[in-house]
């Protein structure tokens, strides 16, 4: 029951290390669920997402242990013993990726449907063809998805759309199923990629990957993995990368794949934001006068919907006019609301935002509408004058490890505080929307 309060004004300066990437940790925990011996995972953020996925897992039977080092040691040797309750369930969107290995390696899962971010309509309905495609039964009871199946058959599946959760989904299935898989229209972010590499680590036959077709050829059962690390963050580290430009700082990011990066670093250089790029790390340095720029969000390798809201707050203080087009979730602009409580000058039409730059942001009492709004809320407060209160910090949290820690060492200014009375009721009615 806190909120977040940023002090701007100050230029961030240092070096930050970027977590593990929270997407490709949530599926690959649950693609955990499918080894039949002990699996260690190295790089996993300990951020709310991830601690209530570790909570459903261990409703299933699963033992899990995370070591004083941070790995994470998971065994599941039988059938659940009882399926995902519904208040942990609703938490995540991520909770519908542990549909496809429960009912590949024990020929039956119960998952309530996920709930999540509200950033827009997210259908399971590729997931479900996918599945249905290979053979599974599926059924809505109550709010509740069942699938069942006694094995699993390789098939073609077509994706209307390269959804990175269908895909996850489809795959680790596919990797129990009699014969082959064939997914067309793949997603091919990296968390895809990471998720293949730790099946394959298991003793599964994943190739194409990356690709926008991937084939699996089925085996019989999938062992352990004594030591696998997820890849970095590639939102977090876009992330500070906004928070370095807006507050004209110099950053070193540390634990990075700048291959990952590729989208934004175009963006910011054409923005006239200096990025240098090493092995693995990456440099942002902003000294002189920015550039307006436009955004199209894609899937990958596109532009992430995901770093849209923080690009959003950094192009608010530019002089001249953005373009912002988010091609991905209808709901995702409910941050310029907040913005504009800070003088920001935004103009919504549906799906297209126009960002006219204003000289500077002021600091105001906000509410975080989603996690990456919330994260555009903390670099917007980075720039504004005076004090930035942001409120419903559950948000951030399911997404960004230790964030305050990682700013005060980059020079920012920013602490937790109590919320005050009037401000438990909008926290109360908050926690009831962010189920949904």
């Amino acid at each position: 029951m806190d909120k977040l309060v940023v002090a701007g004004g100050t230029s961030l300066q240092g070096r930050v290390a970027i977590s593990g990437a929270k997407n490709a940790s949530l599926a690959i925990l649950c693609a955990a669920v499918m080894a039949t011996e002990l699996v260690t995972l190295e790089n996993v953020p300990d951020i709310r997402d991830v601690q209530v996925m570790v909570e459903i897992i261990r409703s299933l039977g699963a033992q899990i242990h995370r070591t004083p080092g941070g790995s994470l040691r998971i065994l599941m040797t039988g059938p659940p013993e009882e399926m995902p309750p519904y208040h942990l369930a609703k938490q995540l969107r991520a909770s519908n990726l542990l549909l496809g290995p429960l009912v590949a390696r024990f020929g039956r899962a119960e998952i309530p449907l996920p709930g999540g971010c509200n950033i827009g309509l997210r259908p399971m309905d590729l997931h479900f063809k996918g599945l249905i495609a290979l053979g599974a039964q599926l059924s809505l009871e109550r709010g509740t998805v069942i699938a069942r199946a006694t094995r699993l058959e390789g098939n073609r599946v077509y994706l209307d759309f390269p959804s990175v959760g269908a895909t996850e989904n489809i795959m680790m299935a596919a990797c129990l199923a009699r014969g082959q898989t064939v997914i067309e229209n793949a997603a091919r972010e990296p968390e895809v990629v990471d998720l293949a590499n730790f099946l394959n680590c298991l003793g599964a036959r994943v190739r194409g990957a990356g690709t926008d077709v991937i084939k699996i050829e089925g085996v019989d059962s999938l062992g352990g993995c004594l030591r696998y690390a997820v890849i970095p963050d590639r939102i977090e580290a876009g992330t500070f990368m906004v928070a370095a430009a807006a507050t004209r700082g110099d950053v070193v990011l540390e634990n990075v794949i700048p291959r990952h990066l590729e989208p934004l670093i175009a963006k910011l250089r054409e923005a006239g934001v200096e990025v240098e790029e090493e092995e693995d790390r990456v440099r942002v340095r902003a000294t002189g006068p920015l550039n307006p720029i436009d955004i199209k969000t894609m899937p990958y390798p596109g532009f992430p919907t995901d770093m849209q809201s923080q690009m959003m707050a950094l192009l608010s203080t530019v002089p001249g006019t953005s373009v912002i087009v988010e091609n991905i979730f209808e709901n995702r602009f409910k941050v310029a609301d907040e913005l504009k409580r800070m003088g920001a000058r935004i103009k919504v039409e549906g799906r297209l935002a126009v960002v006219e730059g204003v000289e500077r942001l002021q600091g105001a009492c906000v509410r975080a509408t989603d996690l990456r709004a919330g994260a555009a809320l903390v670099v917007a407060g980075l720039m504004a004058e005076g004090e930035t209160h942001i409120g419903n910090t559950i948000y951030i949290d399911r997404g960004y490890f230790n964030l305050e820690r990682k700013l005060k060492m980059l020079g920012a200014r920013v602490w937790r505080t109590p919320l005050e009375s009037d401000e438990l009721v909008g926290k109360e009615s908050a926690k009831k929307s962010a189920s949904f």
